[in-house]
């Protein structure tokens, strides 16, 4: 799977994230400081550019990370077919799949510990967002009233 990631500084956290999704044989696809030569470093628009790659087919998921992970979620949140979600533990990330159809993971520079970025990415990559609980039929009515109200502001 090709994943894209972005964040606003490269640290400890951003440089595990790489390294466990490598290690997981993801193809990584890196936006703003942690990408080479890219002089992007403003998190609403590394955000933005990582769920772009999402929306457009580029990358399969995203993540994208700032340092309490809320600016990042909202900014990927505003590119139209993007479900970020902010995650901060396993069953979040769960849910975030099964409920919600998440496919970008955002996450906290500041409050996410390497174990628990761990814990996360295992939730994250074997929830389906396709089978069972997900494809239930009051979850995907509700993934239609998403849709419909992504419709109706994409056009204003």
């Amino acid at each position: 799977m090709k994943i894209a990631i972005g964040s606003d500084e490269a640290n400890e956290l951003t440089s595990a994230l790489r390294t466990e999704l490598e290690r997981r044989g993801h193809e990584v696809l890196p936006f703003g400081p942690l990408a080479e030569n890219d002089p992007e470093v403003d998190w609403p628009l590394v955000s933005c550019r990582v769920a772009e790659a999402v929306a457009q087919g580029a990358a399969d998921e995203g993540v994208v990370c700032c340092w309490t992970g809320t600016g990042a979620s909202i900014a990927a949140n505003k590119v139209p077919g993007i479900r970020a979600a902010l995650v901060h533990d396993a069953e979040t990330a769960r849910g975030a799949r099964i409920w919600n159809h998440a496919n970008v993971l955002a996450l906290s520079l500041r409050s996410t510990p390497i174990p628990i970025l761990r814990e996360i990415l295992d939730a994250w990559f074997t929830t389906s967002t396709t089978e069972g609980e997900a494809q239930s039929e009051w979850n995907c009515e509700q993934m239609e009233r998403l849709r419909r109200i992504e419709e109706k502001y994409r056009t204003r």
